[in-house]
């Protein structure tokens, strides 16, 4: 669809976004006491990122791909993320400056 992308490279996408989104619902489900102090950090970045749109989905935006995988933005992984969206396994959530990717 775009470019001269290949399945095994929206895939390989797919798969990291996955590991992502497993990363932090792992902390999010996690009980406070039993936390760090770093993972405490991130969960409390988790939460100020979520609004009413975002309630009981799940969802990733930037910096969480950045924390919990290799990826790169960069204008190659924004095209995959638009081919999903386009397939209906993304849906983006904007408000605040910050983009949300719903998981559908």
């Amino acid at each position: 669809m775009k470019g001269r992308l290949t399945y095994d490279q929206i895939n390989a996408v797919v798969q990291e976004i996955n590991k992502a989104v497993v990363g932090k619902y792992k902390i999010m489900y996690q009980p406070l006491k039993s936390m760090s102090v770093p993972a405490r950090n991130l969960y409390h970045r988790f939460m100020e990122e979520e609004n009413k749109d975002t309630r009981g989905v799940f969802f990733i935006v930037e910096a969480d791909i950045k924390e919990f995988t290799q990826l790169k933005l960069d204008k190659r992984f924004h095209s995959i993320l638009n081919i999903l969206r386009h397939c209906q396994r993304l849906r983006e959530v904007r408000s605040s400056k910050l983009i949300r990717y719903v998981i559908c």
